[in-house]
């Protein structure tokens, strides 16, 4: 199944430009912008915000890869770079920032294709992985507020560790609050009645 994707392209060579608008139709997708400097294409992706951006590493004012860092830092999409060189330095500092392909010069309509497959996959992929560590953590940290607040019960009202856990769960529940917001409530009462506790 083709999906239509929303680019945006840069390279100081006109004919380059010309190239993307003319063969990017051609394989489904729409060319939402088209720069000719790193700072043009940050300007322009903050008002188009594409699906994905193909760059030129050299151009005026700004390189594609410090642009990639900068639209990335904004608002995350995923970056296509390109290059008439095959440099070495260029290719680890492009693999240090936002970049899902790399291309060499000069590319043909049957390389781009593939590239922007592959970088909608692989962004897709880290999005997913950076959502999970986040769960992840958010989870781990609830635990142990949660934790943290079923003892202070514990220790004040002498009941066992369910006995605590469900007084949480009603607090919870008669307050139409989550579990979280009144495990932290608890230990912001904590530690303004007793301030000496860490």
């Amino acid at each position: 199944m083709k999906v239509s994707v929303r680019i945006a392209v840069a390279d100081d060579e006109p004919r380059m430009r010309q190239f993307y608008e003319e063969v990017l139709p051609v394989l489904g997708h729409e060319v939402v912008y088209s720069a000719a400097t790193g700072k043009e294409l940050l300007a322009g992706c903050q008002q188009v915000h594409p699906d994905l951006v193909i760059t030129d590493i050299k151009m005026p004012d700004m390189d594609g890869i410090e642009a990639a860092h900068h639209l990335c830092r904004a608002e995350p999409v995923p970056v296509i770079l390109v290059s008439a060189y095959d440099d070495l330095k260029l290719v680890s500092r492009a693999g240090e920032n936002h970049i899902q392909a790399y291309l060499v010069k000069p590319i043909k309509q049957q390389d781009l294709q593939p590239a922007i497959i592959i970088a909608l996959r692989r962004f897709e992929e880290v999005r997913s992985l950076h959502k999970e560590a986040t769960d992840l953590r958010q989870a781990l940290h609830e635990r142990k507020v949660n934790e943290r607040a079923k003892g202070m019960i514990m220790k004040r009202s002498g009941l066992d560790e369910p006995g605590a856990f469900q007084t949480l769960q009603k607090l919870a529940r008669d307050s139409n609050r989550r579990l979280i917001d009144v495990a932290e409530m608890f230990l912001t009462v904590e530690e303004a009645l007793d301030p000496k506790k860490e």
